[in-house]
């Protein structure tokens, strides 16, 4: 992955083939052009969750349509870092009984939430090019 600066606040990831482009918004310095890098890792969190929620149902030919993860969290006053994220999968009335449990076992299975929880170790360097 190769991050590059694109004038104002504006900061975007190239991954194969991808480009996911980042702004501030206006009180932040920037122009609101595009989620802030904090908001995109908060929707990876229920987008994961989600996909998993999405195969499951793709496996036992359960329509998903219907089916919607509320997302929400609590923020330490101090640090302003979430303490708490709460994923709500709502499901459809006619959503088989015997799959409820499983559906919230799967969205655990999340690798975004794996990694949080992992508490994996950080290294940043600089070079010149």
């Amino acid at each position: 992955m190769e991050i590059t600066f694109d004038g104002g606040k504006v900061i975007t990831a190239h991954m194969h083939g991808h480009t996911i482009r980042t702004d501030q918004p206006a009180e932040g310095g920037g122009s609101n052009s595009a989620p802030a890098p904090f908001e995109l890792f908060m929707a990876s969190i229920g987008t994961c969750a989600g996909i998993y929620v999405k195969s499951f149902c793709d496996n036992r030919n359960i329509p998903a349509e219907d089916i919607k993860i509320v997302q929400s969290a609590v923020y330490d006053k101090e640090t302003g870092l979430p303490t708490n994220i709460d994923l709500e999968i709502q499901l459809p009335e006619n959503f088989p009984e015997k799959y409820i449990a499983s559906v919230i076992n799967v969205a655990e299975l999340c690798k975004v939430k794996k990694t949080i929880m992992s508490q994996p170790k950080f290294k940043i360097t600089t070079s010149k090019k």
